[in-house]
């Protein structure tokens, strides 16, 4: 082989290389959590409600019985990415002590952690109120209108809570939503100091949902996904943490009564059980 030739060889293979080493790499499907606002600000009451002692969210509130002032609303997450959210069977991952999951005793199920932040904010002062709502299970309860997701879903996959002696199959698919009504156990924050915190005083609140919300591991808690922008972790993987936050304004009256105020004012109330957390 000539010089020329195998200088020209090598100069080819050489671009070859440097290219390969250029070209971008195609990104990972992941999926993507969003917090579907205009369902949450057509979603909520406030109202006078009776909570009874054996209601579990009153039980692991730390909620007083009786009587209480609350704000009813109703979160819907969307998986808008191109992958699942695939978790499988709470009890594996409790069983690997994994961080995941812990165990309700009262529910006799398995709680997901960190699935979502409820906070009740003063826009004013920035005071902020907490639900004590835990995370239960992940699910497809609601296909994605196209409007939101933009391809039509595939049939729903994960329908399986699971618990101590059934195996569940949790997660949300592409195209699918978890969703949990304004009428569940623990959907609410409690407006007058029942649950340990200041009484919210009548006004205009902002009601914020963080899904799969950002956090610091505590006691060797594990990072199971890094977000290296911020330098926190989630629980899972996403292709896009900033869409994770939905905001509405609510507004909290002095006297809103059994039948309350808000879109779902005059909704069933009070209620006799309190219905399974999802």
């Amino acid at each position: 082989m000539s010089k020329h030739l195998t200088s020209a060889v090598c100069l080819t293979l050489g671009a070859l290389a440097l290219g390969s080493l250029a070209a971008p790499r195609p990104a990972a499907a992941l999926p993507d959590m969003i917090v579907r606002t205009d369902i949450l600000e057509r979603q909520w009451v406030v109202r006078d409600e009776k909570l009874d002692a054996n209601f579990c969210s009153v039980i692991e509130g730390g909620v007083t019985p009786g009587l209480r002032r609350l704000v009813r609303f109703t979160v819907m997450t969307a998986n808008v990415g191109d992958e699942d959210i695939n978790i499988g069977d709470p009890r594996a991952h409790f069983d690997a002590n994994d961080g995941l999951y812990e165990f309700a005793t009262c529910h006799q199920h398995f709680h997901f952690r960190n699935y979502a932040l409820y906070q009740l904010i003063d826009p004013h002062t920035g005071k902020v109120w907490k639900a004590a709502k835990a995370g239960f299970c992940m699910l497809d309860t609601d296909p994605n209108p196209t409007s939101v997701g933009g391809d039509p879903p595939k049939n729903p996959t994960y329908r399986s809570c699971g618990d101590l002696t059934h195996s569940g199959n949790q997660g949300i698919s592409h195209g699918w939503s978890d969703t949990y009504r304004f009428f569940l156990g623990g959907q609410y924050f409690v407006l007058d100091g029942g649950d340990g915190q200041d009484p919210v005083p009548p006004g205009d609140y902002v009601i914020r949902i963080t899904a799969n919300p950002p956090f610091k591991p505590k006691n060797q808690e594990p990072c199971r996904a890094l977000d290296t922008a911020t330098g926190l972790c989630h629980n899972f993987a996403e292709s896009d943490y900033t869409n994770n936050v939905g905001e509405v304004l609510v507004t909290i009256p002095d006297h809103p009564g059994k039948t309350g105020v808000g879109p779902l004012a005059g909704s069933d109330n009070p209620l006799k059980d309190e219905p399974n957390e999802h």
